[in-house]
């Protein structure tokens, strides 16, 4: 997928491999979860880098906030670290309608302004 992003007064194209409303397993953590929004690359502190992305994945390739399935959270997650779920079922989050209005063919849709 390919989502346009204002760096600065230029507008730049990324390539995503994954897209709001798409859930997802992270292979590392073994957990699933929808993301709710993409950042073309990493946009955390470099304090937050060293001490949580123990991994090292790249900051220039796509980073997704991602709300956690059975978990009151939303975590920052490099490309590198997710693949899709096929599972189709619905992730249990608080948050989940304030983002979308539905879970269609195994994935959510009708994206909210929040």
């Amino acid at each position: 997928m390919e989502i346009g992003s204002q760096t600065g007064h230029a507008m730049s194209a990324f390539k995503a491999k994954f897209s709001p409303g798409q859930i997802i397993h992270h292979k590392r953590f073994d957990y699933r979860g929808v993301i709710v929004d993409v950042d073309p690359e990493f946009q955390g502190s470099d304090e937050w880098y060293e001490d949580v992305a123990r991994s090292r994945p790249p900051k220039d390739e796509p980073w997704y906030h991602v709300l956690v399935h059975d978990n009151p959270i939303e975590t920052y997650v490099a490309e590198r670290n997710l693949e899709e779920d096929g599972s189709g079922q619905a992730i249990n989050h608080p948050y989940v309608q304030q983002f979308f209005s539905a879970l269609r063919d195994g994935k959510y849709i009708g994206d909210r302004p929040h």
